[in-house]
């Protein structure tokens, strides 16, 4: 969340950013008038407190020696009244104001490229050559299918489409793959989060996905209750609420968890398989940080993502999200994009973003050094990677001609030595 003050302040710097990413920035001014009448309001509600406590010492004197003081007390019931009308107005105008600043999204940085789209997104760096297939290279779908063990069809018995279930050997590469991805984070001093795979509505309005993205939840039926979209939204909200000593930075935490998303407005994308599925696995690095820290922390998140493919051996692409592919909450994000050859193009398989104090503001995430004001962290996150996508990566990139899969090396020993996944 923008800081208010900040906004008035810098009103036309403000504007002028939230316009690259097509942001209608008449909300601003909206947002500018409302905070003009919030504090006219409280102005207002002051002075009548003022008058009503003058006029009940006046009371009080008046009474002492014996003289009447009805009318001053008349005076003093209709400035109650008065009060009290104007006390609900000023809650209404917070309100408001809260719901218009809850709904502007995060600063960009100064050098974030202009784009309309991700067709727009800028290339960083490239790893890996796409491998030359001497048969056409099949879909993961029919891959999976062909060898038992991806069953779509039986997941939309059990639940509807977007799902899947996972048999033999491919369950337990998803596993390894995951077990893996997670062995590496710790390597690097990450702390490892098993967090709640249900949070509340404050814990998702922290992470900037209510109230503006709440279609794309799943919602507990009768309970302030939502599935995570992602281990983001529980871990970086560990220390909601708090001021805790500087000395804890920094704060690296990595989680493995199930990831629940509506898909909303994905109607007729990625409608088979498991690019986009209600349902998939993730593994989640969350930084909090020093302000001084997190810029570096950014790249090295990336950099962290981009070794896990190289490990793979799986060819990617790191991008640069231009202003209108960025995320609500960042001010700053580079895609992982691996290549697929079935569909002979790169896909996203990695998204970390640095996004300053702006969660931090929202979920009230602050340091104090002794004898200092409290200070908002900077929060990021960054998928170290996207397990469902990982295997098809794996699944498209080391198919053999007979329908088999290639393990690869660095995934082997969490797959008991197994070295080719064969048809049944």
């Amino acid at each position: 969340m923008l800081d208010i003050k900040f906004i008035e302040s810098n009103l036309n710097t403000v504007k002028e950013n939230l316009s690259k990413r097509n942001f209608d920035v008449s909300e601003i001014d909206k947002i500018v008038l409302l905070n003009t009448s919030r504090k006219e309001l409280t102005t207002k509600v002051e002075n009548t407190q003022a008058q009503i406590k003058s006029l009940s010492k006046e009371i009080g004197m008046k009474k002492k020696s014996g003289e009447s003081a009805d009318d001053l007390m008349k005076e003093v019931q209709s400035l109650k009244s008065s009060i009290e009308d104007q006390n609900t107005k000023l809650d209404e105008v917070k309100e408001e104001l809260q719901q218009k600043l809850a709904g502007v999204p995060n600063l960009l940085e100064e050098d974030t490229p202009i784009g309309s789209d991700e067709n727009e997104n800028v290339e960083v760096n490239k790893w890996g050559e796409p491998k030359e297939f001497s048969f056409e290279p099949k879909d993961h779908a029919d891959l999976g299918e062909d060898l038992g063990m991806l069953d779509f069809e039986t997941a939309a018995k059990l639940t509807g489409s977007r799902f899947v279930v996972y048999k033999s050997h491919l369950a337990r590469l998803e596993r390894a793959i995951a077990n893996y991805m997670l062995d590496f984070h710790l390597d690097n001093e990450y702390e490892e989060i098993i967090p709640p795979l249900i949070v509340n509505d404050q814990t998702l309005y922290g992470t900037g996905q209510l109230p503006k993205f709440g279609e794309d939840l799943f919602k507990i039926d009768g309970r302030p209750w939502y599935l995570i979209p992602t281990a983001e939204v529980p871990v970086t909200n560990l220390k909601a609420g708090e001021i805790f000593d500087p000395s804890e930075f920094p704060m690296k935490y990595v989680a493995y968890t199930p990831c629940f998303r509506s898909e909303a407005g994905s109607y007729g994308r990625d409608t088979r398989g498991l690019i986009r599925m209600h349902q998939f696995n993730k593994v989640e690095m969350v930084n909090i940080m020093h302000p001084d820290e997190s810029e570096k922390a950014l790249t090295d998140m990336v950099r962290s993502a981009e070794q896990i493919l190289e490990n793979l051996k799986l060819p990617y692409r790191t991008v640069r999200l231009c202003s209108g592919d960025i995320g609500f909450g960042a001010r700053k994000t580079f895609d992982l994009e691996v290549w697929v050859p079935s569909q002979k193009k790169y896909r996203e398989i990695s998204s970390c973003s640095n996004c300053g104090d702006f969660q931090a503001r929202r979920a009230n995430i602050r340091f104090k050094k002794q004898g200092e004001k409290p200070t908002f962290a900077h929060t990021l996150n960054g998928s170290g990677l996207a397990v469902g996508r990982t295997l098809v990566a794996i699944m498209e990139n080391y198919q053999r001609e007979d329908g088999s899969i290639e393990v690869p090396e660095v995934l082997r020993s969490y797959m008991g030595g197994v070295e080719v996944i064969a048809p049944k």
